[in-house]
């Protein structure tokens, strides 16, 4: 993967926002192994937990809001992640919306006091606008944490284009710091500066279903479109690495800690546990990301990795899915 350069004599990289200071101080170092190259710039290098029988995740000092299924008063758990495991429970997958969609997990035994281990089980209003209780400029630091949790047809936004909007259902329960970031993104009714300006196709390397062909390269082309998901006249701050799984075709994660993300059009195995995967793109929506993997490209190179530019970027924007009877 590459990370793309902001030489003054481009005119593509300046398009590109500088990122401002961060409040996490985190990154990775992206390397390919063996018959593959450099992707990404180096970073400061972070311990990542990698996720073992599914992601169970949630932002600390932070309390949603929303109407109880579970009062925690009566019910309690030692760790945040079993609060968030209750909250899953009621949401099996089949049925639609969970009757659970917000767990708040209290944890901290100095500043809990009492309501150390209470787990608050919620249902929000709307699950892409969370409800976050605001007590005041001068409030000590929350003592909760929260998390969100999408069941069937939940957590679902469009990645628009001029090529046709991508569907992208949104792991909170995996990467919640990157998905309240994009939920942000989400109430813009535009987003100026975002854009995919790299595309790269299978090429021979891979199959249609994005399966590794036996002895072929890794690239180039590297199977992948790439972009930047950051508004003009927005402070950046960077992203924490969160959950880091196998990405998979149709996986889209960021690079580093953003705002540069890409979608994989591959199985990348080869890249291993490297990137923060916040969601993913719905199979029957695959062919746009492979449309827009086909149109003109230039060469370049980026850390010394070829890599094939967009002639011309393709600018998105966010928006919810409009629901039956909307205009």
């Amino acid at each position: 993967m590459g990370r793309k350069h902001n030489e003054s004599n481009s005119a593509l990289s300046n398009r590109l926002i500088l990122l401002l200071s961060c409040f996490v101080s985190c990154g990775i170092v992206y390397t390919f192994l063996s018959s593959f190259s450099e992707f990404g710039s180096s970073l400061p290098p972070v311990q990542v937990k990698h996720n073992v029988g599914g992601c169970c995740r949630g932002i600390e000092n932070l309390e949603l809001w929303g109407a109880a299924v579970k009062w925690g008063s009566e019910f309690k758990f030692n760790t945040s992640q079993g609060c968030c495991e209750a909250c899953k429970s009621m949401c099996t997958g089949k049925d639609g919306p969970c009757l659970c969609d917000t767990w708040v997990f209290c944890g901290n035994r100095e500043r809990c006091g009492s309501h150390f281990g209470e787990c608050w089980l919620k249902k929000q209003k709307d699950s892409l606008a969370p409800e976050i209780i605001d007590g005041g400029s001068s409030r000590e630091i929350v003592s909760w944490t929260s998390g969100l949790i999408f069941g069937k047809g939940e957590g679902i936004i469009l990645l628009e284009t001029e090529y046709g909007a991508l569907r992208i259902k949104l792991f909170p329960h995996c990467a919640p710091h990157s998905v309240a970031y994009i939920l942000e993104l989400l109430t813009l009714r535009h987003c100026p500066g975002c854009q995919f300006y790299r595309a790269e196709s299978r090429g021979q390397s891979w199959d249609s279903e994005g399966n590794h062909i036996e002895n072929a390269a890794f690239g180039p082309p590297y199977a992948l479109i790439q972009g930047i998901l950051e508004a003009q006249g927005n402070r950046f701050k960077k992203l924490p690495i969160e959950d880091c799984p196998t990405l998979r075709r149709g996986s889209i994660a960021w690079i580093g800690s953003g705002p540069e993300f890409f979608i994989s059009l591959a199985n990348h195995a080869e890249w291993k546990n490297k990137y923060t995967v916040f969601g993913s793109v719905l199979p029957e929506d695959m062919h746009i990301a492979e449309k827009i993997s086909t149109l003109p490209t230039v060469s370049d190179v980026w850390n010394n990795v070829n890599v094939a530019v967009l002639e011309k970027p393709v600018p998105l924007w966010l928006s919810r899915v409009k629901k039956n009877g909307e205009d």
